[in-house]
């Protein structure tokens, strides 16, 4: 399938070897962080390219790409919360790679009545997009313990988007919204609006990328939506073709304001925004770049909406301290922030890190510290998607690769 994002890089060769529900992996024994679960990428999934989504009683929902009983095409799972800290992995759907879904990326959202809800990259019946479908917005809803799957929307191809490969967001009148890589008025992806009217999905497309000074390509990360107004940010494009921040502000008559907030420099500037934005409330919003910063392989960056000015917080340097993150960043609840890199770490591996980066009391700077290292089977490899918190507090996320039969893990920090 075409795409022009980096979310399509592959994982590991996926095996069937069966592994335990609970793992605690010695690699991690030094740090605050353990293992909770290495898939097989037999019928329990594979290559976890997911962020995770948490209940009130601390169960967690994510996909993978790959894997489950229905032919390989990937799977919505739960990670059930038993006691003394550890999870039984439960597959809630496997998708058939036909009508249903092929291939879900980014995760689910959870609604107040416990359904969820995600995206796959292709797969359903809207059309044909490189020899198969264009992907679709899915619902899985909760019957006394049966899950059961409904596609709210099949992409076509055309003005609509295809292969949205990113997490879907609630507003407060319960529609969703989501991007796309691809498709779109100017086939450089869209940002779209999912309403229920008259018990039917329907799609608006709310922006069409055009490639310009707007940006092009929507991002692996969810949108945000703060004060009213969703953010957002493009990979590609902008007025030095290095990806964009942009804002959507709801307009009378269902229309939509389209504001480029900072268009990326590349390096020494931050360059190819990947991961989401988060804010602190404050009108400042933060995020990664997979490329740009003082050595061109990544960079964290504050975007301060008041001063109307960006500035790069750190740069990496692909060493030890991880290179080219893609993650969305997460903020604890002192102000450091946490995050992931897709490389870097040890030099054997390259298999990306968990950072934390910690705001320098009098100063406008911050302090890197690296949480952990990865280092391949099996140990985890390769985060492409930043960490969300439990409802303690405790910060989870996912490897594609790694672990004990290299098909991806889920791992667990407490800041």
């Amino acid at each position: 399938m075409r795409s022009k994002s980096l979310r399509w890089l592959p994982g590991k060769a996926l095996t069937t070897v069966a592994v335990a529900a609970m793992l605690v992996n010695g690699a991690w024994a030094a740090s605050n962080g353990k293992m909770v679960y290495s898939f097989s990428g037999g019928n329990d999934g594979g290559d976890p390219a997911t962020s995770l989504t948490f209940d009130a009683a601390g169960n967690g929902y994510g996909t993978t790409v790959n894997g489950g009983n229905a032919g390989g095409f990937g799977t919505v799972f739960e990670l059930k919360r038993l006691s003394g800290g550890n999870f039984q992995e439960i597959v809630l759907y496997s998708f058939s790679g036909g009508v249903d879904g092929k291939n879900p990326y980014g995760g689910v959202i959870l609604d107040g009545s416990g359904n969820l809800y995600g995206t796959t990259v292709s797969g359903g019946s809207g059309g044909v997009c490189s020899g198969d479908g264009c992907g679709v917005v899915f619902k899985l809803t909760n019957n006394n313990g049966r899950w059961t799957e409904s596609v709210l929307y099949n992409f076509t191809g055309g003005n609509d988007g295809s292969g949205p490969g990113g997490g879907v967001v609630f507003d407060k009148a319960g529609n969703l919204y989501g991007t796309t890589p691809d498709g779109g008025q100017f086939s450089e992806g869209v940002v779209y609006e999912l309403s229920l009217q008259g018990g039917t999905w329907t799609q608006t497309v709310i922006h069409a990328f055009t490639g310009g000074n707007d940006g092009a390509v929507g991002s692996l990360g969810s949108l945000l939506l703060a004060g009213g107004d969703f953010y957002g940010v493009s990979e590609l494009g902008g007025a030095h073709q290095a990806g964009t921040a942009f804002r959507l502000s709801p307009l009378a008559g269902g229309k939509w304001k389209f504001t480029t907030l900072y268009s990326f420099g590349g390096q020494p500037d931050a360059a190819f925004p990947y991961g989401g934005l988060i804010t602190d409330g404050k009108n400042n919003f933060y995020g990664t770049t997979y490329y740009g910063g003082a050595n061109g392989v990544g960079a964290v960056f504050k975007l301060d909406l008041t001063a109307k000015q960006e500035s790069v917080l750190y740069s990496f340097a692909e060493g030890n301290d991880g290179g080219y993150p893609t993650s969305t960043l997460a903020f604890d609840s002192v102000g450091n922030m946490y995050g992931t890199t897709s490389m870097g770490g040890f030099p054997a591996c390259d298999c990306g890190t968990v950072f934390e980066l910690s705001p320098v009391r009098g100063h406008d700077t911050w302090t890197e510290t690296v949480l952990h290292r990865f280092k391949e089977k099996p140990d985890g490899g390769y985060p492409y998607y930043g960490l969300n918190a439990d409802p303690s507090g405790n910060l989870f996320s996912t490897t594609a690769s790694g672990g004990n039969s290299e098909a991806g893990i889920v791992f667990e920090f407490t800041p």
